[in-house]
């Protein structure tokens, strides 16, 4: 029968049940918080995977849109790839369970997470780090669990367990703690600038928060718990270790201080000559495997017992950095960064509103603004290999440089643009996606992004055994691969906005982690000073190759106007101008080119478009139509008056084509607006009113400037000369609305 197991957290009742779903798995339960549930099964192989030097564990986070009562938005309707949010979250799992695994545990093993549930207010992913260690604990697989995870929120300076989404949007941290019974087993926040004191407290309150949830999954252990299987490890003999030590004796204390191409030469040489003198006698894998055993336990040992690093650097100095701005002569911003042997170039790039990601998961809909892509090339390793779509390892740095950014960034309303980031790994030694911040932090001034302050990135490493610990700045490849801790920091001079920490061993006890986020706020700060020099604010000015964006509001109830039937007229205006323009429901509108002409006159459409006619005021329009008795004139777009033959000049007009024909513009005045909103204007009020200057400039706009007929006025001189009154001109008769014109 199934069995329901549940404990509070926080304010609300987390509930695991067992013995319900998918019997045939090795281990299986539900999850649920709120009205938040999710399935998590976990399966092994019966068989050892041969020839592997790693454990072959795989987590799938699979999404599923009917959980949170969504039909997906593809063109099938049905899921596909994974969402950024999905591979997020088992990248989390994966690293919370992959150290508590037997060491030469070699059978592989899949934990799947099926969010079947989703109530849009908790997120699923701490639940499935909850849901794969219990179903890994009651399991037959090897598993030195359990373990737990909360997340943590700071709102008005308090700390909140397991925050709602809507929370999280006012809270100045999103941290991710899971552990142990005794130990802190992996964190990942984003933060706004906050202090490493207040990261400190956050992740004892949440290792005090998970003690409950352990001893909930102990007791579903006890319950429902299977044996756990009989396993072969595979080791290398002591046999080939011998015979390898015996060719390495003193030559890997030299081997490891050496620059990194040196090394590198050497280490190649130096497999040669053990395949070239073992190689009849052993294995190549089990040769090449002892070699790197005694590589890091050399490495390992002249860290802790002499203090001396890989290159001869000391345990807390960054290593030499080179940075560059604006080297790319086309791109809107550009940033170099290099660090030792890792080198990073990031491009920033702006776009209108309309570029925004859109986003449409199980817990979310709407837009992205802000992206950050990284880029992991087979080059950067000097390896050669088939490039395919970015890999869950791509998709995780990325997203924690741009969770590293996020804060600095400045307000749509301020700066009403869709920014993407590029970085590309040139060369990789040891931390790129903090070598990927200091490039992006770098790119984003060089584009003229007014963002608040620098930011910048580090790795700290860690080495232990014997009771002792020791904890590097800013890891290369090496000390990354052999040591126990990978633990990125990223932030500014006021404060942490982003850390990651994955471990090796079971757990991290506190002090460590103090350690550790004291040696980074040093680095960084260090880091920080050399970026400054090199750029210390953004760029007043946006790149020339960059569309200018200019905003302007409207009334929302003319956005249909602008807009047109079936978008007819703001497609006009795009394709008029080569700006793009974007409308939003509060009227406000945003338009972008790279051509300032081009967007000041989309601006003076738009506004013409949206400005009402005002009776007493002066237009130029264009004539549409000419009839017997008048005129039509379309003084703004979509509006369109009526000149009556008697107002379109100041003389008696014979006829409407005799003075204006269709295409010419003439300035008129809006004399009426009448009841049922038909528009009459006046040419002759504008000619009377004009300047002798401006009038000659009216008469010069027609194309085909008209005498009046009749008789012709006497000019001065002949009324001097025949001594007759004044001309007066021919007699006007006032004009009535109702009187038809004669017919012809």
């Amino acid at each position: 029968m199934p069995q329901i197991f549940q404990c509070m957290v926080g304010d609300r009742a987390l509930i695991i049940e067992v013995g319900k779903l998918a019997a045939q798995a090795n281990g299986a339960v539900t999850v649920r918080y709120g009205d938040t549930m999710v399935l998590v099964t976990a399966c092994v192989s019966s068989e050892l995977r041969e020839g592997v030097d790693f454990l072959p564990l795989t987590v799938d986070y699979e999404e599923r849109h009917y959980a949170a009562g969504k039909i997906p938005g593809s063109f099938i309707r049905r899921e596909g790839r994974p969402s950024q949010d999905a591979i997020l979250a088992d990248r989390l799992t994966d690293r919370t369970l992959r150290p508590l695994f037997p060491k030469g545990f070699r059978n592989d093993i899949q934990v799947v997470i099926t969010v079947l549930s989703a109530d849009q207010e908790n997120d699923p992913d701490v639940l499935a780090m909850i849901g794969a260690s219990a179903a890994l604990s009651l399991s037959d697989i090897p598993f030195d669990g359990p373990v737990a995870a909360v997340r943590v929120g700071c709102l008005d300076g308090k700390l909140v367990l397991n925050p709602t989404f809507t929370q999280l949007n006012d809270s100045t941290l999103d941290l991710v703690i899971a552990g142990s019974s005794d130990a802190v087993v992996m964190v990942e926040a984003g933060a706004r600038e906050v202090a490493e004191s207040l990261i400190i407290d956050a992740i004892k309150f949440g290792q005090e928060a998970v003690q409950g949830i352990i001893r909930l999954q102990r007791q579903l252990q006890e319950a429902w718990g299977k044996p756990k299987m009989d396993f072969r490890v595979s080791e290398v003999g002591p046999e080939v270790e011998g015979a390898v030590s015996s060719i390495l004796e003193g030559r890997l204390t030299e081997l490891i201080y050496k620059p990194r191409a040196e090394r590198e030469e050497a280490l190649s040489a130096l497999k040669e000559e053990l395949s070239r003198k073992l190689g009849e006698s052993f294995p190549l894998p089990a040769i090449l495997s002892a070699l790197e055993s005694r590589l890091k336990g050399e490495l390992r040992s002249q860290i802790l017992e002499k203090g001396g690093r890989a290159e001869g650097r000391q345990l807390t100095e960054v290593r030499p950095i080179d940075i560059e701005v604006g080297f790319l002569p086309r791109t809107h911003g550009s940033g170099l960064f290099t660090r030792g042997g890792t080198q990073v170039v990031t491009t920033a790039t702006l776009g209108s509103v309309r570029k925004e990601q859109l986003i449409d998961t199980i817990a979310q809909e709407g837009t992205k603004r802000f992206m950050h892509h990284y880029n992991f090339p087979p080059y950067s390793v000097g390896e050669v290999r088939r490039i395919v779509g970015p890999g869950r390892r791509e998709i995780g740095h990325g997203a924690l440089v741009e969770r590293a950014l996020t804060p600095v960034l400045p307000s749509e309303e301020d700066f009403p643009y869709t920014i993407r980031l590029v970085s590309e790994v040139l060369t990789s030694n040891g931390s790129t996606s903090m070598a990927s911040v200091c490039a992006s932090s770098l790119s984003l001034m060089d584009a003229g992004v007014p963002i608040k302050t620098s930011v910048a990135g580090v790795a700290m490493g860690l080495i232990s055994g014997d009771n002792r610990y020791v904890v590097l700045t800013d890891i290369e490849g090496l000390e990354d691969a052999y040591g126990d801790m990978d633990f990125k920091v990223a932030g500014t001079a006021q404060g942490i906005t982003a850390l990651q920490m994955d471990t090796k061993l079971k757990g991290l006890a506190y002090e460590v982690i103090e350690k550790a986020l004291s040696q980074a706020h040093d680095a960084r700060l260090f880091i920080l000073d050399r970026m400054n020099q090199t750029i210390s604010s953004s760029r007043p000015e946006l790149s020339q190759y960059a569309p200018r964006m200019y905003k302007i509001t409207i009334d929302p109830d003319r956005i249909g106007t602008v807009i047109g039937p079936g978008g007819k007229m703001i497609r006009s205006i795009v394709e008029e101008t080569k700006t793009t323009i974007d409308i939003e429901n509060d009227g406000t509108v945003l338009i972008g080119s790279v051509s300032e002409e081009g967007a000041q006159k989309a601006i003076k459409i738009i506004e013409s478009l949206t400005r009402e006619v005002e009776v007493g005021a002066i237009y130029t329009g264009r004539v549409t139509r000419v009839t017997n008795f008048g005129a039509f004139v379309e003084i703004l777009p979509g509006k369109e008056g009526m000149v009556h033959i008697s107002e379109l000049a100041d003389y008696r007009v014979p006829s409407v084509e005799e003075v204006v024909k269709v295409g010419d513009e003439i300035m008129v005045m809006v004399t009426e607006i009448d009841r049922m909103g038909r528009i009459n204007l006046s040419r002759r009020a504008v000619l009377q009113g004009l300047s002798q200057v401006a009038r000659v400039k009216d008469t010069l706009a027609s194309p085909l400037p008209r005498r009046p007929s009749g008789p012709r006025p006497r000019r001065e001189e002949e009324r001097r000369t025949s001594g007759g009154p004044p001309s007066r001109g021919p007699l006007r008769r006032p004009y009535d609305r109702d009187r038809k014109p004669p017919e012809n």
